[in-house]
């Protein structure tokens, strides 16, 4: 198998294949990875995580924890967390790197603890907004510095609200949620759709009282975390869709994604997919941690062009950059609505899928929260702009498997963020991607 790439400025190339087959062991779930960390963190006793994602994202969540006083260390395949209970001030700067969830749910999580921390982080994430945090978390008494990174948190005292999300966000929710674990009352979150309820779920394996009726989520201040003993984090549905949609659009593929969470409220790929024609077969049905996972069989298709419903954006937010590969090689249009939250990702994720397909010869059309593409077959022949964003850098790779020509990315080195071997598993599979 070749080795994954690790460079930020080299261009890389993803060559057009004749078949992808295999095993694809795909990382940890991103999310639950983060969660389980600043969890474990604040929880009375010893935690001992399997299946972490060792992506540049979660290992800075891991340094902000150490820095706050948990004793985080590896021993082999698992992760052994001992909690602080009580977040200590930490001696400098907490430095995020690109992780937009490490920054808005550590806010939530600091604010309710009587320090003051900086957070700073990378080009790419001092971009992006985090008014949407400050705002609930300043109501309930928190205060703060700055609306983007570099941004000081000062914590401490906090009263419970109700708050009603202003957007579906899950990050958002679980701020709130994290902050009212040490506030006096009742937080209440409101939510305008269905966000995925990770931190929820995980509230509850920490021994946390938490009711959810409908859209409201209730959390009772001053409940002690104790820890679970054991986690096991389920591979990533989100990393699970690249080489998922790489199998399905390149011909003579039969490929197995083992372990992949299948979280109800992350599935809105997969029931995409399967109403575009795609054949995937969930095996093997299982619990683990609270979550459900299973065994993902996936073989080549002919896809047809659906129209995606808004209210099943919230679920699958993530995985709109390479559905629109998808999108690029079915047969007839694929509408997608309700992107708004694709402008203030990584990158404008928006635009940067617009540009990706135009650059490959696809015909497509961007709205200010919208995408239409037109299937066919892409020529490709392109190098795609990634912005820095992981999953546009992932997409471009994945396009490059099925198209005419060959296609460049300007960098992979971001692909370590979420995915820190991609491109040797999908080398593995038969895939030819190279400097």
């Amino acid at each position: 198998m070749k080795k994954a790439i690790r460079t930020e400025n080299t261009p890389v190339v993803s060559h057009p294949v004749t078949s992808l087959r295999g095993v694809a062991a795909v990382p940890g779930d991103k999310s639950v990875s983060h969660r389980a960390l600043m969890l474990s963190a604040i929880a009375e006793g010893e935690t001992v995580v399997t299946g972490l994602l060792e992506g540049e994202d979660v290992l800075h969540t891991a340094d902000a924890m150490r820095a706050m006083g948990a004793k985080i260390e590896k021993k082999d395949d698992t992760w052994h967390i001992r909690g602080a209970a009580a977040l200590q001030q930490p001696a400098g700067e907490l430095y995020l790197g690109n992780s937009g969830t490490s920054a808005r749910l550590l806010a939530g999580l600091v604010a309710g603890f009587p320090l003051t921390a900086v957070f700073t982080g990378d080009a790419s994430l001092s971009k992006r907004p985090m008014k949407r945090v400050t705002v609930p978390l300043t109501q309930m008494g928190a205060k703060f510095e700055g609306d983007k990174l570099p941004m000081k948190v000062i914590g401490g005292n906090l009263k419970a609200i109700t708050y009603t999300l202003p957007v579906a966000s899950a990050q958002v929710k679980s701020a709130v949620l994290l902050a009212g674990l040490n506030a006096a009352g009742e937080t209440v979150v409101i939510e305008p759709q269905p966000t995925r309820d990770h931190t929820e779920k995980m509230l509850r394996q920490f021994g946390v009282e938490i009711a959810v009726d409908g859209a409201e989520i209730r959390l009772q201040g001053g409940q002690k975390l104790k820890s679970p003993a054991m986690l096991h984090v389920p591979a990533d549905p989100s990393a699970a869709a690249f080489p998922v949609v790489a199998a399905l659009i390149t011909q003579d593929s039969d490929i197995i994604v083992p372990n992949v969470m299948m979280n109800p409220r992350r599935d809105g790929l997969y029931t995409t997919l399967l109403e575009m024609g795609a054949d995937i077969a969930f095996e093997n049905r299982r619990g683990a941690s609270g979550e459900e996972v299973a065994d993902i069989r996936v073989r080549s298709s002919e896809l047809k062009g659906v129209t995606v419903p808004p209210e099943r954006a919230p679920s699958m937010i993530d995985e709109f950059p390479i559905l629109a590969i998808a999108a690029a090689f079915a047969e007839g249009e694929t509408v997608m609505t309700g992107l708004g939250e694709l402008r203030v990702k990584e990158s404008d994720r928006l635009a940067a899928v617009a540009d990706m397909l135009a650059g490959a010869g696809v015909t497509v059309e961007a709205g200010e929260e919208s995408l239409r593409v037109t299937g066919g077959q892409p020529k490709g022949g392109c190098t795609v702009a990634t912005h820095l964003d992981h999953r546009i850098a992932m997409s471009a790779l994945v396009l490059g498997m099925a198209a005419a020509e060959p296609v460049f990315i300007d960098s992979a080195g971001m692909i370590a963020t979420s995915f820190p071997d991609f491109t040797g598993l999908m080398n593995g599979l038969g895939a030819e991607i190279g400097a």
